[in-house]
Formats: structure tokens, C-alpha cells, sequence
């Protein structure tokens, strides 16, 4: 038996290995788009675009973030108390609290309940998040980046410890581009009046 009659059969195996591994990741079944999800953003991207023109802060990453941390507006602490972006209380807040259970453990090392801002309405939630990110020290060098470098974005949400994921900042890239949320961070006016967003963002909220 020759060298080369040995060696094929090896070859043949290094070749079918790698092509299954080819056809796993690059045909296996995609991330679909979830319907309660674009409505979502139906209900609520013009919100962060005014806060990217208010802020500097991409719009695609406020919607990103507010997808994931309330499941897209149906998780229980955005239904219950219109918190959007699981910011919670610190030591300086003055307003409602909810408390949820989350990552919070006493001395002993037991889970202990959260405490979560409580918002009148989603708009305050999308405002706070803004305000969170601008007034936090250990927020601003983000602000250094354009509005539009939403990968910048993510990967520096992660870095500065807003999630404690070690993941957060490709789940935050991945929903900006299942959802092709980056076109809303080349949106540079106000589509629709205040009073409108109001009255459309109070209707969604009213109804979660």
C-alpha cells in the first residue's frame, strides 16, 4: 500500500469535518426578527432619536438596550414600573422605586430584591437612560465617539460596566443589526411633534 493510499483516506476525513463545520456556521438556522419587537420600535424609535440629538448617544443603542433589558417592552419591571433600561436606584435617586429581584446578594450571599427606578412613563425612562449615561464619570469617554460607531458604543457599554454579561456588547451589536437599528442613528431632525410622542408613547405604555 502506497503513502498516498494512506494518507487519502485522512484527507477525505479533514475535508467532510471541515465542510460540516462550514454548513453549521455559516447555514444554520438564523436569528429571527420577533413581531412584539418591531412593534416596539414602531412605538418608540423616534423617542431615541430625539435623545441621540439630545444626547450625542446613538439611537441605535438606546433601542438596542431598551430591546434587550425589557424584552422589548414586556418584561416585569418595564410593565410595572416603566423601566426601560434597568437602571437602578443608587444612592442619589429621589424619585419611585421598584424592587425586583436581579444580582443583588446580602452578606450571606443570598438573593435579595433589586431596587429599580420607577418612571411615570417610558418617555422619563428613555430621558433618564440619557441623563444616566451623560452625568456618570465613568460613562464619558463614550462621548467621544460618533453617533454613528454604535459597535464602538456597545463594546464600551461593556467595558464600563453597565452589564455585568460578559456578552452584552455583541448582543447589543447583533440586535442593532437584525433590526437594522444603525439607520436611525443618520436621522438628524424631529419627524414628529413632542405632543404626538407623548400622546403614542403614553398609549404603549398603557397598555404593557
Amino acid at each position: 500500500m502506497s503513502t498516498r493510499d494512506i494518507l487519502l483516506p485522512d484527507c477525505m476525513i479533514f475535508f467532510k469535518s471541515t465542510l460540516l463545520l462550514f454548513l453549521v456556521i455559516f447555514m444554520g438556522p438564523k436569528e429571527n426578527m420577533k413581531p412584539h419587537v418591531v412593534s416596539y420600535i414602531e412605538s418608540y424609535k423616534f423617542v431615541a432619536i430625539d435623545e441621540m440629538v439630545r444626547s450625542g448617544i446613538p439611537a441605535s443603542i438606546t433601542m438596542a438596550q431598551a430591546i434587550l433589558e425589557s424584552n422589548g417592552g414586556v418584561s416585569t419591571l418595564a410593565r410595572e414600573s416603566n423601566n426601560h433600561f434597568g437602571i437602578k436606584c443608587k444612592s442619589y435617586w429621589t424619585g419611585g422605586a421598584h424592587y425586583h429581584p436581579d444580582d443583588d446578594r446580602d452578606a450571606k450571599g443570598n438573593l435579595i430584591p433589586s431596587c429599580f427606578r420607577k418612571y411615570d412613563s417610558v418617555f422619563s425612562s428613555y430621558a433618564d437612560h440619557s441623563d444616566f449615561l451623560m452625568n456618570s464619570p465613568h460613562y464619558q469617554p463614550l462621548f467621544v465617539y460618533d453617533k454613528t460607531e454604535y459597535e464602538l458604543w456597545a463594546k464600551g457599554l461593556q467595558l464600563c460596566g453597565y452589564a455585568s454579561d460578559p456578552a452584552y456588547a455583541d448582543k447589543l451589536i447583533r440586535t442593532v443589526k437584525l433590526y437594522n437599528l444603525h439607520e436611525l442613528d443618520y436621522y438628524t431632525i424631529q419627524y414628529i411633534a413632542p405632543s404626538a410622542l407623548t400622546s403614542q408613547g403614553d398609549m404603549g405604555a398603557s397598555q404593557k
